[in-house]
C-alpha cells in the first residue's frame, strides 16, 4: 500500500499541481466561537449562562490535505466540524472558504455554498432517512442544488453507488437492508453527489465493526486521491488519526492546544495534554504495556459551563504554576509546530516523549 506522501504526490502530477498550488489555504477558521444559551423560566426565558463548547478555535486547512481534529469526548469536535459548515451558527469568529466568510452569509447565497462543504455523520444508522430508498437519499441533493433529474440523475446515483464500492442495482433498497459499513458507504456517496471540495468526516468509523474500519479508511483515501478532497477528519482513535492525517490538532475544552505535522506530533509533541493522550495508546504486547511509562492525569475535565481561568488544562496539569491562570498564546514554537502552553519547551524536557513509554 502506497503512503501518505505517496499518494499526494501522485494526486498533484496527476492533477499538474505544484506543491504550491496544492497546499494553497482552502479553509481559514478564526477564532471561531459555539456558546450554547443556558436559560431558566417557562414563559419569560432568562439567560444565565453559556455551555462553551467551542472557544475561539483558529486553524487552516490546505487544499488536498487532511487535517485530524483528535481530542476526549466533550470536548467540542463535533460542534467544531459544524460550525464550520454552518449547521450551527457560530457565536463568534470566522469561517472563509476559498476567502468568503461563511458566517456572513445567509439564505440563498450560503445554499448554494453548501454545495462545496459536506458532512459525512458519525452514525450510519441515524444519518440516513428510513422511509426513503438508497437513491433517492444519494438522488436528493442533485435535485436540490439542480444538478440532474430524471434519467441523468439516475445514472448519477448509480455511478455514486459504484465509486463507494457498492452494487449499482441497489437504488432500490431501504437503508435498514445494509450493515453498518454498507450505511456508511451511502453516506459518502450522498456526500460526493455534489462535487463537493471540502468534506467534514465526523468521526465516520467510530460506530462500526474494526474489520470494517480500514476499509471505509482506505475508501476515503482513495477518493481523496481521486476527486482532490479536503478532508476535516474527527476522531479520538489516535492510530487511525496518525494514518489518515497530513497535520493533526488536538482539542481540549473548547480550545485547540496543538496543531503540528503527523510525524512532529506522535513524535515530539509539545503539550503536556497531548503526550497524556500519546501515553493511553494501548501496545499490543503485555510485557511493553506493563513496563511502558504514563502519564496520569489527575481529576475530572472542568464543566464547559465554567471552564478554568488562563489555560483551561491547568487543573490537571503536572506542569501548571501561576502563570497559567493566564491564557497562553497559541504561537510557532518550532516549524509548523504551534503549541498553546507556557511550558512547552520545558514539557519536552520533562515528561516522557511517545518513544520513551517503554521503560
Amino acid at each position: 500500500m502506497e503512503s501518505k506522501e505517496q499518494r499526494t504526490e501522485r494526486m498533484n502530477a496527476e492533477k499538474g499541481q505544484s506543491k504550491v498550488e496544492a497546499g494553497e489555504v482552502l479553509m481559514e477558521i478564526d477564532n471561531l466561537q459555539m456558546h450554547f444559551p443556558i436559560t431558566e423560566g417557562i414563559i419569560f426565558q432568562r439567560k444565565v449562562g453559556a455551555v462553551k463548547a467551542v472557544d475561539g478555535v483558529s486553524f487552516n486547512i490546505r487544499r488536498g490535505e487532511t487535517l485530524g481534529l483528535v481530542g476526549e469526548s466533550g470536548c467540542g469536535k463535533s460542534t467544531t466540524g459544524r460550525a464550520i459548515l454552518q449547521l450551527y451558527r457560530p457565536t463568534g469568529g470566522h469561517v472563509r472558504y476559498k476567502g468568503r466568510d461563511l458566517v456572513q452569509m445567509k439564505g440563498e447565497e450560503l445554499r448554494k455554498m453548501r454545495r462545496n462543504l459536506q458532512i459525512i455523520f458519525q452514525d450510519p444508522y441515524a444519518s440516513l432517512n428510513p422511509r426513503m430508498t438508497v437513491g433517492n437519499i444519494i438522488g436528493e441533493p442533485l435535485e436540490v442544488h439542480g444538478l440532474a433529474k430524471g434519467k441523468a440523475k439516475q445514472d448519477r446515483v448509480r455511478q455514486l453507488l459504484k465509486v463507494v464500492g457498492l452494487n449499482p442495482n441497489y437504488v432500490n433498497r431501504y437503508p435498514h437492508e445494509f450493515s453498518g459499513g454498507q450505511r456508511q458507504r451511502i453516506g459518502i456517496a450522498r456526500a460526493l453527489a455534489v462535487e463537493p471540495d471540502f468534506i467534514v468526516a465526523d468521526e465516520p468509523i467510530s460506530a462500526l465493526d474494526v474489520s470494517i474500519q480500514a476499509q471505509v479508511v482506505n475508501l476515503l483515501e482513495d477518493l481523496q486521491s481521486e476527486f482532490g478532497l479536503t478532508y476535516l477528519f474527527i476522531a479520538h482513535d489516535l492510530s487511525v488519526v496518525r494514518h489518515i492525517s497530513d497535520r493533526i490538532a488536538v482539542m481540549y475544552l473548547g480550545k485547540v492546544v496543538e496543531l503540528a505535522d503527523r510525524h512532529d506530533l506522535y513524535t515530539a509533541p509539545m503539550h503536556p495534554y497531548t503526550k497524556a493522550l500519546l501515553s493511553a495508546i494501548p501496545i499490543p504486547d503485555p510485557i511493553l504495556e506493563e513496563k511502558r511509562k504514563r502519564i496520569i492525569l489527575e481529576g475530572d475535565v472542568p464543566s464547559p459551563i465554567n471552564p478554568p481561568s488562563g489555560c483551561h488544562f491547568r487543573t490537571r496539569c503536572p506542569l501548571a504554576q501561576e502563570i497559567c491562570k493566564t491564557e497562553p498564546a497559541f504561537i510557532e514554537h518550532r516549524p509548523n509546530h504551534f503549541t498553546a502552553c507556557h511550558f512547552a519547551e520545558k514539557s519536552l524536557e520533562v515528561l516522557p516523549q511517545p518513544e520513551e513509554t517503554v521503560a
